[in-house]
């Protein structure tokens, strides 16, 4: 038995986000999933740069490894996760975990470059906070006195 799958649906009702920009980094397709995350809307998103959730300092890194990803059609995080900082409309920042797949053109060409993106920022959070609580015990560890 063959059951056609609606791949737009699909793709519009899974809980991670789904962003597609163009070659050139323009966002073409924003789902809901990215607007829980980020805050930002379809339409406030639709046209415009990733720099609406890219903060300043990680914009050039982030252009750089875009449009070399962008010529190539290659990237390791198709399979690996990428893990950045990014930011929500508000101004708040995130952590995001996101893998990137490219759609090509008839000629071979990538025409645009697709993340699935998922909100890593609580799981960071406490990662960050474990790593803390794990320096002072050491610390603690060694400024103790060996028992003999």
């Amino acid at each position: 038995m063959t059951t056609e799958i609606d791949f737009e649906q699909l793709v519009r009702g899974i809980g991670d986000g789904v962003i597609v920009c163009d070659a050139a980094g323009a966002i073409t397709f924003w789902n809901d999933a990215a607007t829980r995350i980020f805050g930002f809307t379809a339409s406030d998103a639709l046209g415009h740069s990733l720099d609406l959730i890219i903060p300043e300092r990680q914009r050039q890194r982030h252009w750089d490894g875009y449009h070399k990803t962008a010529a190539t059609g290659e990237t390791r995080y198709g399979n690996d996760l990428l893990r950045v900082p990014a930011l929500h409309k508000e101004g708040k920042p995130l952590s995001i975990a996101f893998t990137v797949a490219m759609l090509y053109d008839p000629a071979g060409q990538v025409a645009s470059v697709i993340a699935v993106v998922r909100d890593d920022t609580a799981r960071w959070s406490e990662e960050r906070a474990l790593k803390a609580r794990v320096r002072e015990l050491e610390a603690a560890a060694r400024s103790e006195p060996v028992a003999s």
